[in-house]
């Protein structure tokens, strides 16, 4: 049983810089990318092998291309996100991102090693279902549809597999931002479970989980999910009313119990204090 730790700093498929007013467009843009080495370094040492995908620092004009900001990159490093897990050829991954699209090269590509006997939990504060045709251009946003094959044909046609909606469910969601979103998650029929649902206990999610007849487990587990009250780890700082932190720590757990947790990906996570912090350090006499 082979498992790997992937590093995965991406951050071009996110447009959060109008959300951090304090701190300057380009540093906070590359955000992610600082966010996903640091929970490389916070997280336990492991014996496993670790792999990071190369994703560029390159800040640039950033460009709308068919619905998608920097769409030409993200192709890119989606590639040799997937040629990273064809070359170790992992049955677990645990991945530290990096935006929400980090956990699609991922998924897609276990989803077609075990011919789809997996099932997804998505933790997230949004469902992540928009589309390149929708009101916003971030890729990240489109993360969890790219897994079920819904997108840009030139991205959906490079992932090894699709999800079928009916072995998804999302975990915590409490804003869907347009109401067609809302209506796009009716008509997938995807099960949803709001914060409140699972804080006390994650006995309806199991119950879920075991309906499907699935063994085997992916989590994407997106900092966004957390109330900003408990913890403010992500890019909003409301609407509050999320799950505690230690209510989120219970229910992966929860879930690692009873089932074989296969992939395991945390996300957007957002360090405010450390972006200043690098950037005070760029501004003093230091070399």
């Amino acid at each position: 049983m082979k498992k790997i730790r992937l590093v995965y700093p991406q951050w071009q498929g996110a447009d959060i810089a109008r959300w951090i007013p304090n701190i300057p467009e380009e540093d906070s843009s590359r955000g992610y990318y600082l966010g996903a080495m640091l929970l490389n370094w916070l997280a336990p040492k492991t014996d496993c092998e670790t792999f990071t995908v190369p994703v560029s620092t390159d800040y640039r004009e950033r460009l709308v291309t068919d619905g998608i900001f920097d769409k030409g990159i993200l192709i890119k490093q989606t590639k040799a996100a997937l040629e990273i897990l064809d070359i170790a050829n992992p049955d677990k991954v645990v991945t530290l991102g990096g935006e929400c699209s980090v956990s699609v090269p991922v998924f897609t590509w276990l989803n077609a090693k075990l011919k789809s006997d997996v099932a997804i939990i998505w933790m997230d504060a949004h469902p992540d279902v928009t589309l390149p045709s929708d009101d916003y251009n971030g890729y990240h946003a489109m993360a969890l549809s790219a897994c079920m094959g819904m997108g840009d044909k030139d991205i959906i046609n490079k992932l090894p597999s699709k999800i079928l909606p009916d072995n998804v469910c999302l975990a915590g969601l409490r804003e869907y931002e347009y109401p067609y979103i809302k209506e796009r998650v009716k008509e997938l029929g995807l099960m949803h479970f709001s914060p409140e649902s699972i804080s006390r206990d994650s006995k309806d999610l199991l119950d879920w989980i075991r309906n499907t007849g699935k063994k085997k487990v992916m989590i994407h587990f997106d900092m966004d999910v957390l109330d900003p009250s408990d913890i403010l780890a992500a890019v909003a700082d409301g609407p509050e009313g999320g799950l505690k932190l230690k209510e989120a720590v219970r229910i992966i757990n929860d879930i690692a119990k009873e089932f074989e947790l296969i992939a395991l990906t945390v996300a957007e996570p957002m360090p405010r204090i450390a972006i200043r912090l690098k950037r005070m350090l760029s501004q003093l006499p230091l070399i």
